[in-house]
């Protein structure tokens, strides 16, 4: 049994190894670069997407009310919806845009970071639908700059 069970992980294995891997992205950085320039994030939004109107709805965003590290702030985004990029704008430092994720064919929206933040202000995570929609959730956050860890 044991003689099996080793041919079947290693023929799996080369199988698996044969198939290519599809790994797509795009530098936004040289195609998009007023969208990292841009110091509100409605600026930011229309240089990434053209538009900055959203639906506020189907986007989870999950952060704390007070941030005791302004160095180090977490930020969690879910969704159900069948996306196409996820980007992460914040209002505090002079540059909104924070990151944008390209979604693949079988991508998850599931995204954990953890962001910098000079001060209190609001984090809005849009996600692009492959409807061409734009969906997006909001959230205000205090940030600690005197506290033990700031």
């Amino acid at each position: 049994m044991q003689r099996r069970k080793f041919l079947s992980l290693t023929l799996g294995a080369l199988a698996l190894s044969v198939v290519p891997a599809s790994v797509k992205a795009e530098d936004y950085r040289k195609s998009k670069p007023t969208v990292w320039t841009a110091h509100s994030v409605e600026d930011a939004m229309e240089n990434l997407y053209g538009t900055s109107e959203t639906i506020e709805e189907g986007v989870t965003l999950v952060a704390p009310d007070v941030a005791a590290n302004g160095g180090a702030v977490p930020v969690s985004v879910t969704s159900d919806i069948d996306a196409k990029s996820v980007a992460i704008f914040q209002d505090a430092n002079p540059e909104s845009a924070v990151c944008v994720f390209d979604i693949g064919e079988y991508g998850v929206v599931d995204f954990s970071i953890k962001m910098k933040m000079k001060e209190s202000g609001a984090v809005t995570v849009v996600v692009q639908g492959k409807d061409g929609k734009l969906y997006s959730a909001t959230k205000d956050m205090d940030v600690a700059l005197g506290g033990c860890e700031g």
